[in-house]
């Protein structure tokens, strides 16, 4: 599957468009990942721990997005972006989505 943020594929036309796809997960880090957190936050750094949560996320709601367009037949997703939002404290929601296109 290709995977674009632009709006075509270098190279290759699209031959049909079929529509938005996504994927989305929403994911929280266990007690202790959160202590560890609040002690970077007071002393400063990057929160590893929350880096990697949203990585796993991403990669994740990225997987559940190309099956999404696997389903349709597509032969990429173009227009791919992502968003995120905090839907409780520690815990965010990665949403991934683009347009599953066919290819010549």
């Amino acid at each position: 599957m290709i995977l674009v943020n632009t709006d075509n594929v270098p190279g290759r036309e699209i031959t049909t468009t079929l529509g938005l796809v996504r994927g989305s997960t929403i994911r929280s880090k266990h007690v202790g990942k959160d202590l560890l957190a609040v002690f970077r936050m007071v002393v400063g750094g990057e929160i590893k721990e929350y880096t990697e949560m949203l990585d796993e996320a991403r990669s994740q709601a990225v997987q559940r997005m190309v099956q999404e367009a696997e389903r349709l037949g597509a032969d990429a997703v173009v227009n791919l972006r992502f968003t995120t939002s905090q839907v409780m404290s520690g815990a965010a929601e990665i949403l991934a989505y683009g347009t599953a296109v066919k290819l010549k």
